[in-house]
């Protein structure tokens, strides 16, 4: 049974880090300022966020650029501990955002695979049992053994997500729709990630897209500034950010 509940979530991140005293004048020193102990600013990204996610959800994350929604996909996937709040998860979960993270550039092709793999969770075998599909689905099985610094912008990101989507997990965190590419790897890498979102038992996604909101989603998140603002079924969320968007612009917010 996958499960996921989120409490009263919240995150705060330092801004920066002073001393009371100036310590670069001769006075501040004299009185220690430079051994006084810092004062710590920090700015709040989340604040309040509670939701349950249970078998069959699909939920959408909406809201404008900056609104938290991708901060929100890294505390959901671990990246992250929240300052306030709890996560309860059942059942494995698996991000699709960042696809090229942790790769290294010296490594070959299929020593990345194997990288990745183990990094996702997946044990020794398995990973090695990955590296020929992920190498056909990528279309690079001659770049094997080539370093993956020789390989393109766009040899990258297909191998990043064939490995990404490689494996089937209950629960999937989706931090935009793949939009790159060639028309042809796009169309195959929109197959998958279909099949793979129907295989899930859970997905949370964040995307600007109505369209996909429509056809993929059953509920909707708002957030905006961190807070959130609306939930509830698609049509009832979408509504309330349209609404919410038109008064921003009639008051320049």
């Amino acid at each position: 049974m996958a499960h996921l509940r989120v409490e009263n979530l919240g995150l705060d991140v330092p801004l920066y880090v002073h001393n009371e005293r100036n310590m670069h004048t001769w006075f501040g020193a004299l009185h220690g300022a430079a051994f006084s102990a810092p004062k710590r600013e920090f700015v709040t990204l989340l604040n309040g966020i509670s939701f349950e996610a249970n078998e069959g959800d699909r939920i959408a994350i909406i809201g404008r650029n900056g609104a938290g929604k991708s901060t929100l996909l890294q505390l959901l996937t671990g990246a992250y501990q929240p300052t306030r709040g709890c996560i309860d998860v059942e059942g494995t979960r698996h991000a699709l955002m960042n696809m090229s993270l942790g790769f290294n550039p010296e490594a070959t092709v299929a020593e990345n695979i194997l990288l990745r793999a183990s990094a996702m969770g997946a044990p020794l075998s398995d990973a090695r049992a990955l590296v020929g599909p992920v190498l056909d689905f990528a279309e690079l099985g001659e770049k094997a053994n080539h370093r993956l610094r020789t390989l393109s912008s766009g040899q990258r990101m297909r191998l990043g997500f064939a490995i990404s989507t490689s494996t089937q997990h209950d629960i999937m965190l989706l931090d935009e729709w793949i939009g790159t590419g060639d028309a042809e790897f796009i169309e195959k890498a929109t197959e998958r990630m279909m099949h793979r979102v129907g295989g899930s038992k859970i997905v949370i996604m964040a995307t600007h897209s109505v369209s996909l909101i429509r056809r993929t989603c059953n509920r909707a998140l708002l957030i905006d500034r961190g807070m959130l603002k609306g939930r509830g079924t698609v049509d009832r969320v979408l509504k309330i950010y349209k609404d919410m968007m038109a008064k921003h612009q009639r008051h320049g917010t």
